[in-house]
């Protein structure tokens, strides 16, 4: 049995997806033909509970970032594919560094699988950790494959705020580091938020959910190794998921992956 209130919710967040811009009262209720005072009970209650505002201040209602951040958290917590479970293992045998597994929760990145370096000095990351999507090689790897408005809505509400030398701080700094990782093929970090930290970051996508798996340690031991760290993570790649995958895949990524910094 379809539940209408429900199916009506959907259909709402289907026309904001497809028109793409805020829209008022009598416009939903004369695209669906609903009564007024139902569509007003449903813009309302969605307003209330925080999942739509207005951004024009003039009755014209859109949806809040609560959607996906609230999707994302969902699809956070799904299981880790064991594919990239033994990648994160696999990369940890053959860099000797610290291995994350990482997917978007609203604007953070959240560490989902996390393999510790055997060395004495390392980057001791924790599953559950939250770093800045915008400010990291991980975080940057994720939102590269993301639609450009996604990628804009995100970059619109950064506070941008100094982390390390390495921070970017404005909205054209990031968008100037994503081209440059997909350029070189790999994403790079060098005390962007945790200070005298390096990482390398791929992405990874698996059946829609776009991961980043990211080598890290302390800078003055991976700094110079970066290059050949993002050659071992695209070998590692290719032979977990394919020798064509990245190209394949993983949009606007060069392979094999260059040397420059």
């Amino acid at each position: 049995m379809l539940v209408r209130q429900v199916a009506n919710m959907l259909d709402l967040l289907e026309f904001f997806a497809a028109h793409g811009k805020p829209a008022s009262l009598a416009e939903v209720s004369q695209h669906f033909g609903w009564p007024r005072s139902s569509t007003f009970n449903l813009l309302s209650t969605l307003g209330a509970r925080g999942y739509l505002f207005e951004p024009e201040g003039r009755g014209r209602f859109y949806p809040t970032p609560r959607w996906l951040a609230i999707a994302q958290t969902i699809s956070a917590a799904e299981p880790i594919p064991d594919t990239l479970v033994r990648l994160a293992g696999d990369l940890n045998d053959r860099t000797g560094e610290t291995v994350c597994i990482g997917a978007a929760s609203g604007g953070s990145l959240m560490f989902l699988e996390v393999v510790q370096s055997k060395a004495r000095v390392r980057y001791a990351a924790e599953v559950g950790q939250r770093i800045p999507l915008h400010a990291t090689a991980s975080g940057q790897a994720i939102i590269s494959q993301w639609p450009s408005r996604q990628r804009s809505a995100l970059l619109r509400k950064v506070v941008f705020e100094r982390y390390g030398s390495g921070t970017p701080m404005s909205v054209e700094t990031v968008e100037d580091q994503i081209r440059a990782g997909l350029f070189r093929g790999w994403f790079r970090s060098a005390s962007n938020y945790s200070v005298d930290l390096g990482g390398v970051s791929l992405p990874i996508n698996i059946s829609e959910r776009i991961f980043s798996v990211t080598v890290a340690g302390p800078l003055n031991r991976v700094e110079v190794r970066m290059p050949e760290i993002a050659r071992i993570m695209h070998a590692a790649v290719a032979q977990h998921f394919g020798p064509r995958y990245l190209s394949e895949e993983i949009k606007g990524l060069t392979t094999p992956p260059l040397d420059s910094v």
